[in-house]
Formats: C-alpha cells, sequence, structure tokens
C-alpha cells in the first residue's frame, strides 16, 4: 500500500508540476479547435487567470512530490481538478481522460490521508 500511495502521490505530482510550469513558462501551445472551448479559454489566458491557477498547480504538485504538507497540496489541487473535469465534460469532452485518470488519483490519496482530513468532517468543531 505505501508503494502505490508513494507511485500516486509522485505521479500526480509531476503531473501538476510539469502542466502548472507550462502554464507559466508556455513551452508546450496545443492548438484548441475552434470552439466555445476555444474562447473560454482564450478569455481566462489573456484575463492572467489560467497564470495564476498554473501557480496553484505548482505549489499543489510540489507539496506532493516533496512530501510534506500533501493534504494541503490534496486541497490546493482538489478544485482545479472538478473544474478540469467540468471543463471537459461540458466544453471539450474528448480530453476528459488525463482529467479523470488525476481524479482518481486525487482520490486515493485523500483516501490515504484521510486521518488529517477527519477534523473537516467534525459536527461541532472546538475554537480555542
Amino acid at each position: 500500500m505505501k508503494i502505490a500511495i508513494l507511485v500516486s502521490r509522485i505521479l500526480l505530482g509531476f503531473v501538476f508540476v510539469f502542466f502548472g510550469a507550462n502554464g507559466i513558462l508556455h513551452f508546450m501551445n496545443p492548438p484548441m479547435p475552434p470552439s466555445d472551448a476555444a474562447t473560454f479559454a482564450t478569455i481566462l489566458t489573456e484575463h492572467k487567470y489560467m497564470t495564476f491557477v498554473a501557480l496553484l498547480q505548482v505549489i499543489g504538485g510540489l507539496l506532493l512530490l516533496v512530501g510534506r504538507f500533501v493534504p494541503l497540496g490534496l486541497t490546493i489541487l482538489a478544485p482545479i481538478l472538478v473544474n478540469i473535469l467540468l471543463f471537459h465534460i461540458f466544453l471539450l469532452p474528448q480530453g476528459i481522460v488525463p482529467g479523470l485518470v488525476c481524479s482518481l488519483l486525487e482520490i486515493f490519496l485523500i483516501w490515504a490521508y484521510r486521518l488529517s482530513f477527519r477534523g473537516l468532517f467534525d459536527a461541532a468543531p472546538e475554537v480555542s
């Protein structure tokens, strides 16, 4: 089980560091088919929204790769993955497979680190 957790953590971390760095440095620019998805992505890119998302991807991915503050990294990456899935479900369905794979890795890692998340589900949390 430890090996599966380690491999999942490193794989997910590498994916987000690589594609987050691409969002900042633009070393890979695949063409998008003309559609509403391309228009939406262009607007987000031109207004630097995607640069901020890419920075969060790099931070979350590095936390996973380093192995420190992994629950924080998973928490940063979770809403990004939700948006990746929603983008592909509603705008560009043919590219959903990588998002699904990364989402499965994320869910597996959240389950593996579930003890770190147990405070989120306290019905009456303590106040200091």
